[in-house]
């Protein structure tokens, strides 16, 4: 009999835990561009981040994530919003989005890819996963309020992503 009194019950939607951290300064994001033999998103910019694993808590996958992917660190790092994400009718992604803009250390490029401080008024004409304009606004929004967001994202049936926000 396990110790553990938490329990999750058959049939309920359950989600994954991810982080995506957008680094703002000075009117720039730094973005990863994927390999072209990526699985997920081959050759477009999107955020550093990825999956919370086992045992950690989200700011600290999301330091870890930091670290493996851009060998760096950040100081001011915060928690901006939540997205939820449906995948399937009983799965889904929490995804935690961070942001800061005091780096510590040299940016390295990793096996996940090149990384790249890109114009934020250039984003809208570069090859970026789709959703990327619109977390860069709500996290400037985020920074500027000081209140955290709040979105979801639904796809209809002609997979077209349906998005909502709170603040």
């Amino acid at each position: 009999m396990s110790k553990n009194p938490q329990r999750i019950l058959k049939g309920r939607y359950q989600v994954v835990p991810r982080s995506i951290i957008l680094l703002i300064k000075d009117g720039k994001v730094l973005l990863q561009k994927a390999p072209e033999d990526k699985k997920i998103f081959p050759g477009f910019y999107n955020g550093i981040g990825g999956h919370i694993e086992r045992g950690e808590d989200v700011y600290s996958g999301a330091v870890r994530e930091l670290r493996e992917e851009a060998g760096i660190s950040c100081d001011d790092l915060s928690l901006m919003g939540t997205i939820m994400i449906d995948v399937e009718d009983e799965q889904g992604i929490l995804l935690f989005v961070f942001s800061g803009e005091i780096i510590r250390g040299n940016i390295t490029d990793s096996n996940e890819g090149s990384l790249h401080w890109i114009e934020i008024n250039a984003i809208n004409s570069m090859n970026v996963v789709e959703d990327i304009p619109e977390l860069v606004s709500q996290v400037i929004q985020a920074r500027d309020t000081g209140k955290l967001f709040f979105g979801k994202y639904l796809y209809d049936e002609d997979g077209k992503r349906v998005t909502s926000w709170l603040m």
